[in-house]
């Protein structure tokens, strides 16, 4: 992100968002890659809506047995405190992260998603 001061741009780091990574299905990514590149978003930002989504609902059903077994490594950022609630939701459900995330994705709004762009917007 970059910031106005003094009448300068200067380019800084965005200290509300936060590195984390998991365990994803290949399948599902590949399809959150193709739907990103169609809606001129993130992988990072589709999901962050969907996390947002899916803990406004406050309700998650999710079966155990179910769980994909071609899961790889993904890393991205997310707002700070949605990732921090996004934890204790999945702990109070007695889920993994891992689970959540992936159910997550059946919330994502892709109206209200970020767009691509919007890590370089400018702020006072």
């Amino acid at each position: 992100m970059w910031k106005k001061i003094n009448g300068r741009l200067i380019q800084t780091i965005d200290t509300t968002r936060l590195e984390y990574k998991t365990r994803i299905s290949k399948t599902l990514l590949d399809e959150l890659k193709k739907m990103a590149k169609e809606h001129n978003s993130h992988i990072g930002y589709l999901l962050e809506n969907g996390f947002e989504n899916l803990l406004h609902e406050n309700y998650i059903v999710y079966d155990k047995k179910n769980r994909p077994k071609d899961r790889i490594e993904f890393r991205t950022t997310c707002d700070k405190e949605i990732l921090e609630n996004l934890r204790a939701f999945a702990k109070e459900n007695k889920l993994n992260l891992n689970d959540v995330i992936e159910s997550s994705v059946q919330h994502i709004n892709v109206d209200d998603v970020k767009n691509g762009k919007w890590r370089y917007r400018i702020e006072q």
